[in-house]
């Protein structure tokens, strides 16, 4: 097993994400598609993943990606955190003869860090950025300038829509005391909200990324059940990788093992979701992820390892079921969506609390600077330096106070508009809930009991 040491200074690794698709026509049946994703990254600087001049061995690691890429021939290729445009060209040179069609998202401070390489045309291409996305001025995380969203490309895939979204959610850096819960809850939400909306006319629709969620965290279960989505690790019959399907795992020598606490073993954070339509339908015929190490090379791609997809899709028609099952569905939705309210309402109240802090802050040195004007009629106590110091202090408290009051300001207005759409949705499970009981129950004579529609008057 190779390894490698860290050089005195070194700082975090480089991170990239790729989900490479390929696929093969076999008759009425496509098959062969291989969804690759890997994740790289590391934390020495927290979110300074993939910064030039920050990140460790960031060139090497971007050649070898390229490397992979055009070596494998895959289809498209998905890469987060290539925060660096001069790396994303280099990757467009590199991998132009394999995948002539790029798409690079660009949004925040350094830019999402997502960008696409296909050897299929993109037809399309759509960036959301998430409204909540961590604090500025937690500078030793730094999430928020990374701008943080889910891009899609839509691409003409053997005659067949494919609509594909690339992500990174909001990094957990507690488990015990997840100051950013509410955040990533949000965004969740609103990753979920632009696939419902963007995908209603895909044939097949794959999501691949960084969640930063464990499988039954709750916005993990939110998205999964409210877009259909359905995880490549679950479905599968045959995997080959990590103990219980493991992307961050304590052998991989960029793994720090507090990041790890309180799971010796490793986590799973890093997925492949995917979903069929009325044309298509979709199954995973085999997982499997990397297990440290790089081959003939001394060190890995990151601390994530790479998953595998192999997925099998078959024209078909639609073969929904109906019933029972719709009911149990929509009141697993009910209860999620109740869970994620009562999060987002507990957020809802710690902004505001920061935002009252905020408040105090700002008036407190409001009040503060009165101080320096008043002792400026009293010469013998205090120099005119001296106080033009105690004025500057507190023309920057002020106007910190009054940055974070913008700040949190914002904040709860993106929660109470997130809380009265799933208020929204909320009751219009309860009305589909209702209505599937009543369809469900049968009339005295078996038959369902069915009401007839009421034609619709015109008011005059």
């Amino acid at each position: 097993m190779n390894t490698i040491t860290d050089k005195p200074g070194s700082s975090a690794l480089g991170c990239v994400v790729y989900l490479v698709v390929f696929l093969k026509s076999k008759g009425n049946v496509l098959s062969g598609i291989i969804l690759f994703l890997t994740v790289l990254w590391g934390r020495g600087l927290e979110c300074l993943w993939g910064i030039r001049f920050f990140s460790q061995l960031c060139t090497q690691r971007y050649e070898m990606i390229g490397e992979l890429l055009g070596r494998e021939q895959h289809d498209i290729a998905l890469l987060q955190e290539v925060w660096s445009e001069r790396d994303f060209l280099f990757l467009k040179r590199k991998l132009s003869s394999s995948h002539p069609y790029t798409h690079y998202f660009k949004s925040g401070v350094i830019g999402s860090g997502l960008a696409v390489f296909s050897k299929h045309r993109i037809q399309d291409a759509l960036l959301y950025q998430y409204s909540l996305n961590g604090y500025p001025y937690m500078l030793h995380h730094g999430d928020w300038f990374g701008g943080k969203a889910v891009g899609l490309v839509i691409v003409d895939i053997f005659g067949l829509k494919a609509h594909v979204y690339v992500t990174h959610l909001h990094a957990e850096y507690s488990r015990a005391q997840d100051e950013y819960l509410t955040h990533r809850i949000v965004q969740s939400w609103e990753l979920l909200q632009f696939v419902r909306h963007t995908s209603c006319g895909a044939d097949l629709v794959v999501l691949g990324g960084d969640l930063n969620m464990h499988p039954q965290d709750l916005g993990n279960r939110l998205l999964r059940s409210h877009t259909g989505l359905r995880d490549c690790y679950t479905e599968t019959d045959t995997f080959d990788g990590c103990e219980d399907g493991h992307t961050l795992i304590a052998d991989n020598h960029f793994t720090k093992k507090q990041d790890l606490v309180p799971f010796e073993k490793g986590i799973r954070i890093d997925y492949i979701l995917m979903k069929g339509s009325q044309r298509v339908s979709m199954k995973c015929e085999s997982l499997s992820t990397t297990k440290g190490p790089v081959a003939d090379e001394p060190f890995p791609y990151s601390d994530h390892e790479a998953l595998t997809a192999e997925l099998s899709l078959l024209r078909s028609e639609d073969s929904r079921q109906h019933g029972s099952s719709d009911a149990l569905a929509v009141s697993e939705q009910m209860d999620v969506v109740a869970e994620v309210r009562a999060v987002v309402k507990e957020g809802l109240c710690q902004t505001e609390a920061l935002r009252d802090k905020a408040m105090r802050l700002m008036f407190g040195a409001l009040l503060s600077l009165l101080l320096p004007l008043a002792m400026a009629f009293l010469p013998c106590f205090c120099s005119f330096s001296m106080l033009g110091l105690l004025g500057a202090v507190c023309m920057s408290l002020l106007l910190s106070g009054a940055l974070l009051y913008l700040l949190f300001t914002a904040h709860i207005k993106v929660l109470k508009e997130t809380e009265d759409q799933m208020m929204l949705t909320s009751n219009d499970l309860q009305t589909k809930l209702t209505g599937c009981r009543l369809s469900a129950s049968p009339s005295s004579d078996g038959s369902p009991d069915l009401q007839p529609l009421s034609p619709f008057k015109r008011e005059e």
